[in-house]
């Protein structure tokens, strides 16, 4: 009994020495590989020295509650396919620190294969087998969970969607513990929405990183401009949708700090003016602003599109200080976005909060080419001196 005791002690004292240690957690969003000229990213373009965890993104779900390769030809090695899992894990024979986990699901995925799968008990087993079997086939370390979201958008089962969450990542944790295999999920920040879709307290149990999302806070769907990811509330607003209200929801309902990774986005959140004159923080909008040649996403420009246009056209950049975020007027055009300066106040805030892990989206948007003048990746590098 002594043996075991201490057997237990040994593994619970091991899970909070890797809970406490510091880390950058990378989303890499494998769509880029098909973006042209400069927005082309691949993993090859991946520095495996400036993330602790990398996350391969997306898999997805089939009608069985299987985990599936959403683009065969470019996951896998077969019919002359590109094997990308092979070489995002490869990247750790160039850093053998590194951790890399593939994320299931993501906004286009949506939620009602996720949620017949959850309220099914062999669904989820077929969910952890098919995990299992992926993880291992290719090398990962573990399995990230992009459900989005528990008992919103286009859910099956509504309000059960929360305790099936748990129940989901209970079993399937059982079955990684012995394997030694990581266990994440992306999660909604703001109070609002994320008390509609979890049981923060029992998810946090089974997770060994709970990467929430402190971004959108605004976008081009509101009818007034906001920040995509302020601190706290902006010049002149009453917004409650900050990161400080949003880290303070999740450690309030019961998630360990050291569990926290803080989310900070590699993008900017873009809006059309109704009136040029009236540009500041809470204007009205008409919609959509300026989307960047590369993504070509309406109300979205990737921060390595957006940094080279503040550089070539007559942008007006300001700062918000009582947000501590910037953003930039060119006419009708107005922008929210987070450079270097506003990111490493993003991990100051978190440090203080004694969180000490930093999740971004995604890493294919940052500077990777340098061509901005702060050198390659200037936001993870921010990242990374800061923590």
């Amino acid at each position: 009994m002594l043996a075991v005791n201490l057997c237990v002690f040994f593994v619970l004292a091991l899970s909070h020495i890797v809970e406490s240690q510091k880390a950058v957690v990378c989303y890499y969003g494998t769509w880029a590989t098909y973006r042209q000229g400069q927005g082309k990213y691949d993993v090859d373009h991946i520095d495996p020295h400036l993330c602790t965890h990398l996350i391969y993104s997306f898999v997805g779900l089939d009608n069985n509650g299987n985990i599936v390769s959403l683009d065969p030809w470019l996951d896998l090695p077969d019919n002359y396919g590109r094997n990308n899992f092979g070489k995002f894990n490869a990247l750790k024979n160039r850093n053998p620190s590194l951790k890399t986990l593939v994320a299931v699901g993501g906004w286009n995925e949506g939620s009602a294969k996720f949620s017949r799968m959850a309220a099914s008990p062999a669904l989820r087993q077929n969910f952890i087998n098919s995990a299992l079997n992926m993880i291992t086939a290719h090398g990962f370390d573990g399995l990230d969970v992009d459900w989005e979201y528990p008992n919103r958008r286009d859910t099956v089962h509504g309000v059960a969607d929360i305790d099936n969450f748990t129940t989901l990542l209970r079993e399937t944790k059982e079955a990684f513990s012995g394997r030694g295999l990581l266990l994440t999920a992306a999660v909604s920040a703001v109070e609002a929405a994320a008390s509609q879709s979890y049981d923060v307290r029992s998810i946090s149990r089974y997770l060994d990183l709970v990467n929430i999302m402190t971004y959108d806070m605004n976008g081009a769907w509101d009818p007034v401009t906001g920040h995509n990811a302020p601190i706290f509330r902006g010049e002149g607003t009453n917004e409650l949708n900050t990161v400080e209200q949003s880290l303070k929801y999740w450690i309030g309902a019961g998630c360990p700090p050291e569990k926290i990774s803080v989310g900070v986005p590699f993008y900017g959140r873009t809006f059309t003016l109704q009136n040029a004159a009236q540009n500041g923080v809470g204007a009205s909008s008409s919609g959509d602003g300026i989307s960047g040649p590369f993504t070509v996403t309406g109300g979205f420009i990737g921060y390595n599109e957006f940094c080279l246009k503040l550089q070539t056209e007559p942008w007006t950049r300001r700062y918000d200080a009582s947000a501590r975020v910037p953003y930039a007027v060119r006419d009708r055009n107005w922008v929210s976005y987070d450079d270097p300066s506003s990111i490493a106040a993003k991990v100051e805030y978190a440090k203080q909060l004694n969180i000490n892990k930093i999740m971004l989206w995604s890493i294919e948007t940052d500077d990777f080419h340098g061509v901005c003048g702060g050198g390659t990746y200037p936001l993870l590098s921010a990242i990374n001196r800061a923590l």
